[in-house]
């Protein structure tokens, strides 16, 4: 049986149909449109394919329609410009014709320079936390059935959230929340593939951050949410499949779109990634 970490390498492993161009599938899993994550890490190796010796600093990602999961998508890169220090990339994916996605990338050659960081939150370690397969009998009941399914699946991401009260007690609180996450595989030395597996793990939990402040949760059916935009600067590199803190906080909700940002740590306290979205949470309405 093939492990979930696998089937992850294979749906970033794109198959190249020309220079600038390339084709990647997604897992039939049962979802309704393409998780946001694979589309960013499969965008991120199109644009990784282009560019030698040098890994990626920032990504700037805009999703402009819902992936259809039972067909390929194209990703067209464009070679906007090759310098002495910096890459810099544009990323289109299409399908039926039209552009569902958009991301500008930039790559660095490694150099020295001025170092500082915030500090890592002071928190539990993931060996003092349940997993979400610990936890998931007491919610499994109270999810739509492709939900369900996905929980019951084997995932390529392991999640141990730091406070799971607020997916049992809907109380509006500080829109604060921090995770564990990890590989649950071992993951190629590659570098580059460390950075794509963590920017496909960065759209998790992101934006149910905003939900926080009004006591709602991600699996609400009375909600409609979607990414709409996924910012991303890649500070130092870092194994995706070693335990990884990601720290999230939401500043601001306004006209049906929550903003949301996180810093990734590794357990020792080095902060290797900051993201930012803004995604689309809008009330259903009654009819």
């Amino acid at each position: 049986m093939v492990s979930a970490v696998k089937r992850l390498l294979s749906i970033l492993d794109l198959e190249q149909l020309e220079q600038n161009l390339f084709r990647g599938n997604s897992p039939q899993d049962g979802w309704q449109r393409v998780f946001g994550g694979q589309v960013i890490g499969q965008a991120l190796v199109a644009a990784e394919r282009t560019v030698e010796d040098r890994l990626a600093h920032s990504l700037h990602a805009y999703f402009m329609r819902p992936g259809d999961p039972s067909i390929p998508i194209i990703y067209e890169v464009d070679r906007i410009r090759d310098g002495k220090s910096f890459n810099t990339r544009r990323v289109v994916a299409t399908q039926h014709g039209a552009a569902i996605f958009t991301m500008g990338v930039s790559f660095h050659l490694e150099e020295p320079g001025f170092e500082h960081q915030s500090e890592m939150p002071d928190v539990p370690t993931p060996d003092e936390l349940p997993s979400l397969n610990d936890i998931k009998d007491q919610f499994i009941d109270k999810l739509p059935t492709n939900i369900k399914t996905y929980f019951e699946r084997e995932r390529p991401i392991e999640i141990r959230p730091v406070d799971t009260t607020r997916f049992f007690k809907h109380q509006k609180r500080d829109p604060k929340q921090s995770i564990w996450f990890r590989a649950t595989d071992d993951l190629p030395d590659d570098p580059s593939m460390h950075q794509c597996a963590l920017a496909y793990a960065s759209d998790f939990s992101l934006l149910d951050t905003a939900l926080i402040a009004h006591g709602r949760v991600l699996f609400d059916p009375r909600l409609m949410l979607a990414s709409l935009d996924h910012a991303m600067w890649f500070h130092r590199p870092c194994r995706a499949d070693d335990w990884l803190l990601y720290s999230m906080d939401s500043p601001a909700a306004h006209g049906a779109r929550g903003f949301c940002r996180g810093s990734i740590f590794t357990p020792d306290g080095v902060l290797v990634a900051s993201v930012a979205q803004e995604g689309l949470i809008r009330e259903k309405r009654a009819d």
